[in-house]
């Protein structure tokens, strides 16, 4: 069903609006699904029920404060304020309902699906443009998590709309790189450590494709208007913190804690009660708190450098060998409706999808490279990409550094840079900051989430795809 004259391009190339719009539909029936059986079964759990009752608070009109048991109220920032900030306003229109809470990530899950199905209409076939769409929309491990109130599930929602600005923000004007800085402003309110992205999409834009001074030049700009509009979008809230918290921070006060705990050898590379150490023990304020973690924490980096650093592979492995946080979020919540069986069926399900993902993206990468590497010869030529992704995906963290590492090289490589989507680079650059993030802190399966769009915008790394479609 291509049509059209010799040398025309296929009738399937042009990006379908129609199938945008039905790939948001797929993913908000399908997480609306999950919202209704869980509406009266699912209630906060865990950081969940800090999200809630910060929520409910602000929603009420008393701020960003919280009600200790002795009945003093203090200004808060322990944990970002975007998320309990969105559901707020969801509590204000619809009533302070934990199912109220979950509509958000629904609505916003389906815009982020519709955004990775747009980022790759324009330069493949249909049938894999709509594939890049609904394996963001029926991801088991999204859906899993919609009733879940927590973080993870709006900031892989968030990136992908984030993908699809960012890599192009240089080649579409100052106002994409402006929208694009706004959707990192936003995201970072949910996750303070998605700042970094503001300049790093862009500039990563450039990397494929011919390079000039041209193109640089403009991706700097990109990179520099979208920074600075991101940072506008924070600085009420930071000046906030500056007169509230009496500590400048950025969106939230927890960094210092986060980096104690991932100097901890008994954590696991996972969260654990924190050990507060003896300087900090009388210090109540706060930020000051946190401070103080920091400084411990830092102390420890620098006494025990190599002790710290061996702990980054059970951090990764934590991460992205099973992120398993929908079903232990739905199972902690109510055991009765979701049980152990459902959650060991719905782990092993978003495992395998995870796994099948990653081994396409690397086979697709890896097929990709092939002009800058000596083919394999004989029967095993046909065979060998199979054959290492399969090997790699083995492990999921080796799996899904080796995909955004060898994105990385695809995007650089004078032999197939020009071959390579501009978001491929960005892409790998989300995969690999969010390792290096986690491998300083600390990492949990939860945490995993945010790079799925990414994973699956490099199923489709290539810049033009002519094959037929259908």
């Amino acid at each position: 069903m291509t049509g059209g004259p010799p040398g025309a391009p296929p009738a399937q190339a042009p990006r379908r609006f129609e199938d945008t719009a039905v790939v948001a539909a797929v993913a908000l029936v399908a997480r609306l699904a999950f919202v209704v059986w869980a509406w009266n079964r699912i209630g906060p759990v865990a950081d969940g029920t800090y999200y809630d009752t910060i929520a409910r608070r602000l929603a009420s009109g008393f701020g960003y404060t919280w009600q200790w048991p002795d009945g003093t109220v203090t200004p808060a920032a322990h944990y970002p304020v975007g998320y309990p900030a969105l559901v707020a306003f969801a509590y204000r229109i619809g009533g302070a309902h934990p199912g109220v809470a979950m509509v958000p990530g629904a609505l916003l899950g389906a815009l982020g699906a519709a955004a990775l199905h747009r980022a790759v209409a324009g330069r493949t076939t249909r049938r894999t443009a709509l594939a890049v769409g609904l394996a963001f929309a029926l991801h088991p491990a999204l859906l899993s998590y919609t009733p879940a109130l927590m973080t993870e599930g709006i900031t892989a929602s968030l990136l992908a709309i984030a993908l699809y600005l960012g890599a192009r923000a240089s080649e579409r004007g100052l106002g994409r790189a402006a929208l694009f800085g706004v959707v990192i402003g936003l995201v970072t309110y949910v996750r303070p450590q998605n700042i970094v992205f503001a300049p790093v999409f862009p500039l990563a834009g450039f990397l494929t494709a011919s390079w000039s001074k041209a193109r640089l030049g403009r991706a700097l700009v990109a990179a520099g208007v979208a920074t600075v509009v991101a940072f506008a979008v924070l600085a009420p809230w930071t000046a906030r913190n500056c007169s509230s918290m009496g500590r400048c921070a950025l969106v939230s006060v927890n960094g210092g804690w986060n980096l104690l705990i991932g100097t901890d050898p008994d954590a696991g590379g996972s969260w654990a009660p924190i050990k507060v150490p003896e300087p900090c023990r009388e210090v109540w304020d706060e930020a000051a708190k946190d401070t103080c973690f920091g400084d411990a924490a830092r102390r420890t980096i620098r006494e025990h450098p190599l002790a710290w650093a061996a702990l980054a592979p059970q951090k990764l492995a934590v991460t992205f060998e099973y992120f398993g946080a929908g079903p232990w979020y739905l199972h902690a919540a109510n055991p009765a409706a979701f049980g152990d069986g459902a959650k060991t069926v719905w782990g092993a399900l978003e495992t395998l999808v995870q796994r099948l993902l990653l081994a396409a993206g690397l086979v697709k990468i890896i097929r990709l490279l092939e002009p800058a590497v000596r083919r394999v010869p004989g029967r095993w030529g046909r065979l060998w990409a199979p054959l290492a992704a399969v090997a790699l995906c083995l492990s999921g963290t080796l799996a899904v550094l080796a995909l955004a590492a060898l994105a990385l090289v695809a995007s650089v490589h004078p032999q197939t840079r020009r071959l390579v989507a501009a978001d491929v680079p960005a892409a790998a650059a989300l995969i690999l900051l969010t390792a290096g993030i986690h491998a300083a802190f600390f990492g949990a399966g939860r945490y995993g989430l945010v790079v799925i769009p990414a994973v699956i915008a490099l199923f489709c790394p290539r810049a033009r795809d002519d094959a037929p479609g259908f």
